[in-house]
């Protein structure tokens, strides 16, 4: 079974910047789609940034132009760039990797922003 592991979280003032990763044990091509999600305490888990095995991205509005998805195919590696932090950032982030055999998570990375 293929496993996803996060690390780069931790506690940034607003306004800076996090960069976290997501390595596969396994081929990264083996997903079509890879991505981050993160979930705040008391709310739903959210979709904040994908990329598709065809270099497509998607994101949330609200990191739109502050977030970037992207991934090293040689290193079995995702990445997402979180700049110009906000307290509202603060979660849990996830990385997700979507096979034919359906979606597999990581254990997930704690960001917290203070303000």
């Amino acid at each position: 079974q293929v496993q996803l592991v996060e690390s780069g979280g931790g506690l940034v003032q607003a306004g800076g910047s996090l960069r976290l990763s997501c390595t596969t044990s396994g081929s990264i091509f083996s997903f079509y789609v890879m991505g981050w999600y993160r979930q705040a305490p008391g709310k739903q888990r959210e979709m904040v940034a994908r990329v598709s095995s065809s270099g497509s991205t998607i994101s949330l509005d609200s990191v739109k132009g502050r977030f970037t998805i992207s991934s090293n195919n040689a290193k079995n590696t995702v990445y997402l760039q979180m700049d110009s932090l906000k307290p509202e950032d603060t979660a849990v982030y996830y990385c997700s990797g979507e096979r034919n055999t359906g979606p597999s998570w990581g254990r997930g990375t704690q960001v917290t922003v203070s303000s």
